[in-house]
């Protein structure tokens, strides 16, 4: 029963001690409910302060949102009514931009028919040309024709001769003389084998070098002819700028230069601007070949007046000196007149007339004059 009593008593002291922490625990909560209560109306105090800054806020945003959209609106009105204007000026320069690129088309229409007509008469052309340069005689011509029109529009006609003819009987296709020299000019033009290079590529290339060295040879052997008095190298004429170009961008099996290979021939490749070059040099030294000449010439015409004038000194000096006897001779024969003069006029006295006296003065006055003209 004691037992019991304990156990009871025990039981009873736990549930105090349980209630008190209960007790003490649901305190503790009620006083972090407050404290959040009061942290709740803190805030809430605060956002309606806020709320009532924002509603000014926003009562002076609507008045600024308000003139805004006034501003706006008449700004619309004007743009619209500004939109109306450009829209019609639009309009009209739509309407002349229409109107002249009509024009323009029918120009270009106009400018396109006539492109069509040169290219057809450029088509002709180029096939006229081809017929001319479809034959080896037919592209000689023409190498000739080009060659003698340079030459006259570089050298007088007295400096050059065209088809000329060696002892050997070759003929070159032209001449320019130099003094006692001539360098010789011929026109060649390997044109198949240039055609065949953008077809048959290096098999072409090749043919076409031989076709130079071939021409290189043949005129080496027979235009450079030193005791027939030409100068030690020529002239190969290229009549065609491309095919010049390809000369000296090909190389042979061996792989030098066709141009190298040219100059090792005494034959130096030319094309028209560059012969036209090489013409305006000879032209150069022909000038001054002449004005040597004109210099040689007049120094041999001055060497024989210098002569002429030496042998006019003897005779001349001869002459001063029988000039200069007979001032003295003279001179000698005025002092004798004097004397006469004077002993004449002691004997005759005062009596001679005024007028004889005169007369006597004048003749005596008139060798001094003579000799003063002398």
């Amino acid at each position: 029963m004691t037992a019991v009593l304990i156990a009871g008593l025990l039981l009873v002291a736990a549930l105090v001690v349980w209630v008190a922490l209960q007790s003490s625990q649901a305190q503790r909560r009620t006083q972090g409910v407050e404290t959040q209560m009061n942290e709740l109306r803190r805030d809430l105090q605060t956002m309606a302060t806020a709320q009532a800054q924002s509603a000014g806020q926003i009562a002076s945003i609507g008045q600024s949102v308000t003139q805004r959209l006034d501003n706006v609106t008449k700004t619309l009105q004007d743009g619209v009514s500004q939109s109306a204007q450009i829209s019609a000026q639009s309009q009209s320069a739509m309407a002349m931009e229409l109107k002249n690129s009509q024009q323009t088309l029918g120009e270009i229409q106009k400018q396109l028919g006539a492109v069509q007509l040169a290219g057809n008469q450029m088509s002709q052309a180029t096939q006229t040309l081809q017929n001319i340069l479809g034959g080896a005689k037919s592209r000689g011509s023409l190498g000739e024709v080009t060659l003698e029109r340079l030459l006259e529009d570089c050298l007088p006609r007295d400096s050059y001769n065209r088809q000329y003819r060696f002892r050997s009987g070759e003929t070159a296709d032209a001449v320019v003389f130099l003094r006692d020299k001539i360098l010789s000019i011929d026109s060649k033009f390997p044109l198949d084998a240039y055609r065949r290079i953008s077809e048959e590529g290096d098999e072409a290339r090749r043919a076409f070098a031989t076709a130079v060295k071939n021409h290189a040879d043949a005129i080496s052997k027979k235009y450079v002819v030193p005791e027939e008095g030409t100068l030690p190298v020529a002239l190969m004429f290229v009549p065609s700028e491309s095919v010049y170009y390809e000369l000296l961008m090909t190389s042979d099996a061996k792989s030098v230069p066709l141009d190298e290979y040219c100059r090792t021939k005494n034959v130096v490749a030319v094309s028209p601007n560059t012969l036209y070059a090489h013409l305006q040099i000879i032209m150069m030294g022909l000038r001054g070949m002449q004005i040597e000449e004109n210099a040689e010439r007049m120094r041999a015409d001055l060497s024989g007046l210098q002569n002429q004038l030496n042998k006019f000194a003897d005779p001349f000096a001869k002459i001063g000196t029988h000039l200069k006897n007979a001032a003295q001779s003279y001179a000698e024969a005025e002092k004798k007149l004097e004397k006469t003069d004077a002993t004449l006029s002691s004997m005759l006295g005062a009596d001679s007339p005024p007028q004889l006296e005169e007369d006597t003065q004048g003749k005596l006055d008139l060798p001094a004059v003579n000799r003063q003209s002398a």
